[in-house]
Parts: C-alpha cells; sequence; structure tokens
C-alpha cells in the first residue's frame, strides 16, 4: 500500500494535519490524502456547520503547503463531500472553484435518512430498515453516475451500525457494481470499520465478487481520524486486499 486516499484532520472532525502526516510516514506510506468533511449546503441533520471546509478549505490549504515542506509524503489537497442528489448543482459548482485535486462523494445522508448513527432505527422494524437501505443505494448509484468525484466513500456505510448491518442484500451491490464499471468514478476499499465492527472493510468482503466481475478497480483508504487509527488501518487494509479478489489501482494513475 503506497497512498491512503481517505484520512481527516482537525479542519473537521480529525486530528492535527501534521500529526497525521508523520503517522502516514510511520506506516511506510508514501502519500496520504487529506479529506476532511464537507457540506456544501445545509442539511437536514444540522452538519454544516461542523463540516466548513467549503469555507475553510483555503486556509487547509495553506497548512497542507506548510506541512509538505516538513515531509517526504506526497500530501493531497482534496476533500470528503456529502453528496446530495438535490444540490448536485450547488456541488459542481463549489467543486469547480474549489480546485481540490481529487474529492471522494460519499452518501452519509438521504431525504429523512441518517446514515451516521443509529438513533432513528433502534425501534424500527425491518421493513423501515430495508426502505432505509433502499434509498441509501439508489443515492449511492445517482452519486456514481453524476460523474462528481473521483472516489466513493466508504459504499456500503450502513454495514457500521448494527441496527442496519445484513439489510444489505447482492442486488444492493450489483447495482452499484454496474454503475462503476460504467463510470469515471473509482470506489475505495475503505478500514473505517475496522476497529468499529467485525473487524471488516468497507465494502463487505463477502459481495466483492460483483465488483471484480465487473472489472472494477479499487483505491485504498484508512478513513483515519487519528494518528492510531492510520498505523492500525494500513496493515489491516493490506491483509484486506490480500485476501480480497479485487483488482487496487494508484491514486496517482487515476489523476495522471
Amino acid at each position: 500500500m503506497r497512498t491512503d486516499v481517505h484520512s481527516h484532520t482537525t479542519f473537521s472532525d480529525g486530528s492535527d494535519l501534521f500529526e497525521m502526516a508523520e503517522a502516514a510516514e510511520a506506516a511506510g506510506l508514501d502519500a496520504l490524502g487529506l479529506t476532511d468533511h464537507c457540506i456544501v449546503t445545509d442539511d437536514s441533520f444540522g452538519r454544516r456547520a461542523q463540516y466548513d471546509l467549503v469555507e475553510t478549505y483555503e486556509q487547509r490549504r495553506d497548512a497542507v503547503d506548510t506541512a509538505r515542506k516538513e515531509t517526504t509524503l506526497t500530501l493531497y489537497d482534496a476533500a470528503e463531500v456529502s453528496y446530495v442528489e438535490s444540490e448536485s448543482t450547488e456541488i459542481r459548482k463549489f467543486l469547480s472553484t474549489a480546485g481540490f485535486e481529487y474529492t471522494i462523494g460519499s452518501v452519509h445522508f438521504a431525504e429523512q435518512y441518517d446514515y451516521t448513527t443509529d438513533v432513528q432505527y433502534v425501534e424500527a422494524d425491518a421493513e423501515t430498515r430495508r426502505a432505509a437501505i433502499k434509498r441509501y443505494y439508489d443515492a449511492v448509484v445517482t452519486l456514481v453516475e453524476s460523474e462528481l468525484f473521483d472516489v466513493l466513500g466508504h459504499l456500503d456505510l450502513p454495514e457500521r451500525l448494527p441496527t442496519l448491518r445484513g439489510f444489505s442484500s447482492p442486488e444492493d451491490y450489483e447495482r452499484v457494481a454496474v454503475a462503476l464499471a460504467d463510470s469515471q468514478t473509482v470506489p475505495e476499499l475503505n478500514a473505517g470499520r475496522v476497529n468499529r465492527s467485525l473487524n471488516r472493510v468497507h465494502p463487505d468482503p463477502e459481495m466483492l465478487d460483483s465488483f471484480r466481475a465487473h472489472g472494477v478497480e479499487f483505491v485504498l483508504g484508512t478513513d483515519s481520524h487519528t494518528p492510531d487509527e492510520l498505523t492500525t488501518r494500513v496493515p489491516a487494509l493490506e491483509a484486506a486486499v490480500d485476501r480480497s479478489p479485487i483488482d487496487v489501482v494508484e491514486l496517482d494513475s487515476l489523476l495522471s
């Protein structure tokens, strides 16, 4: 593993940028993507103020430039953008102005559904949970088809939540694989749930055959928010690749 395409700093909900770079060096990486959360427009869950990279990306860019002088790593000035279908025009306009080196597009919520917390699903019946899952994958497929982003983030995010885990079907993964096969967007093998649930990655290892069958390649992202997460998740990703029937592509080849 040469490049971690997905990490967070204090410009969203992560750790000090310089400490994250040091951890990447310690993990033996050549490059680190700094992909702080970015919510372009107001959202119904009130997270716009917390994830305000839309206002602070130039300040962070200055910090990235400073960090580049102190490390041998390649540091990418990038972002993880929360995709909302109805806001595609605003997102496209912002990205054309911001000029990130690459972007990850992720679905964190869709309409009334929030996929970052269990709260609204704890007392929900199976039909409601399955409806939330279907809406999630509808949004993921639309994200891929939009061609707004270079990378698709944690493509089965609901698997992090115990209340929604297991409600994704092989047909859901097949839909995403078909969309990716016809898109410039590349998914990530994401280690965001390595320390949270079942020591697994995204997408679920049992569902990878569809992606291989459609010739879909992956980049690798730790989705780390702390130096300890980064150094723990790099070897976990490397082990997952060794076990998985997927093809990995390096980020620099996508951006060249």
